[in-house]
């Protein structure tokens, strides 16, 4: 009876083992974003392309220390189908999100969550930053918080550019 036991302890353990490793990766939640300048636009619309959907502030250190590094990726990757939204969390002043895009010259579409709508939606995002690499089939296939190794994010960019 213990071996019995013993065995299919181990065929669970390795049937949980691999739901994590060979799961789907969950839908990116149909989310419309309004830009600083009042356009909008869907997820679904981005359909098609690698995104990175970015929740920052401009009180955050490190979202602010990660913008150059951002705006890098942005341009390099944009060519071949790369889109980065990053998105202002609710309480972030509008007129401080705007003003920091424009001293900056973000080049990648900047919405503003007034709400908190976009942030409850990928799974109500409090700390910052946090994003989400999402592929072209709407995948999240990444959720990065604070720092992350800029080597293998682009990597996971690569890959994801490279899926068809």
């Amino acid at each position: 009876m213990k071996k019995l036991i013993l065995t299919l302890a181990v065929v669970v353990a390795a049937g949980i083992g691999a739901w994590f490793v060979w799961r789907p990766a969950p839908p990116a939640p149909d989310v419309a974003f309004t830009t600083i300048e009042g356009k909008t636009f869907s997820m679904h619309d981005l359909r098609g392309k690698v995104v990175l959907v970015k929740f920052w502030a401009t009180s955050c250190v490190t979202c602010v220390k990660q913008m150059p590094g951002a705006i890098d990726t942005y341009n390099e990757y944009a060519p071949k189908g790369y889109e980065t939204v990053a998105v202002a969390m609710s309480y972030d002043p509008p007129n401080y999100v705007l003003n920091f895009a424009e001293t900056r010259k973000l080049p990648f579409p900047v919405a503003l969550d007034v709400k908190g709508e976009l942030a409850r939606s990928f799974g109500d995002v409090k700390l910052t930053p946090t994003a989400f690499l999402i592929d072209k089939q709407g995948r999240i296939i990444k959720r990065y918080l604070g720092e992350y190794d800029p080597a293998e994010f682009h990597a996971a960019i690569e890959k994801a550019l490279a899926a068809g």
